[in-house]
């Protein structure tokens, strides 16, 4: 289902009347050039700056520029995307969005949980993908609005950064690590089931399986211990 589609179309036309917009990036990889060629043409028109890659390896090197966002296809003939995907989730923070002509659940599930935050089906509409990249980074940009906020006399959150710090020491989370966390903090001493993490934190424009979530809380509670403390969750 695609939302929002009048805020995009501000946007776009923000972009074409020469109003004030920072270039956003994305990186593209598909080992199919045609739709390589076929979305770097689209998104250079909208005025982003877009890298491509059309290979796993290349794609890890093509990182190191950050861009806001990646579209990440899933077979791929050296590295496939979720071994991508897990190579880099532990210091890439930007939305990644898988491109997949796989629809098995277990496909989605994994995806998500190696740190995921969307997933598109090929073939697919172009004007679906163009609307799901604007509500993730619309989503990013509310998330990098605020700077530091202090939770208690442990926990400090830097949103600009999107760094944990606890006892004064830097923690490195995934991306729906981060979000997860600081969606508890913001709202402690309530507990939540798995479906409102799941629509609080991936939206209503995610896609997949809430278990998800379990698989991340066991991630966050795991690190927490590492440093011999209690973990931050409440999640029935």
């Amino acid at each position: 289902m695609i939302r929002n589609r009048f805020l995009f179309d501000n946007l776009k036309s923000d972009i074409h009347n020469g109003g004030i917009f920072m270039a956003q990036s994305i990186l593209i990889v598909d080992d199919e050039k045609e739709i390589v060629s076929m979305l770097y043409c689209y998104f250079s028109k909208l005025g982003y700056t877009v890298y491509t890659a059309t290979a796993g390896n290349a794609a890890l090197k093509e990182v190191e520029k950050k861009p806001d966002i990646i579209l990440l296809d899933v077979n791929m003939p050296d590295i496939d995307g979720f071994t991508v995907c897990e190579r880099i989730r532990d210091y890439v923070s930007c939305p990644i969005i898988f491109l997949t002509a796989r629809i098995e659940d277990s496909d989605k599930i994994k995806g998500f949980s190696i740190g995921a935050d969307d997933y598109v089906i090929k073939p697919f509409s172009v004007d679906e993908l163009e609307a799901r990249i604007a509500a993730h980074l619309r989503r990013e940009k509310r998330h990098n609005t605020s700077s530091k906020v202090q939770f208690d006399e442990d926990m400090v959150i830097d949103y600009s950064s999107r760094i944990v710090f606890y006892h004064n020491k830097d923690m490195a989370f995934t991306k729906k690590e981060f979000d997860i966390i600081s969606f508890l903090l913001q709202n402690k001493g309530i507990v939540f089931d798995r479906e409102t993490i799941y629509e609080k934190v991936w939206g209503l424009d995610g896609i997949g399986d809430n278990t998800v979530v379990t698989e991340h809380i066991r991630r966050i509670r795991a690190k927490f211990l590492s440093l011999g403390d209690r973990p931050y969750h409440q999640c029935s």
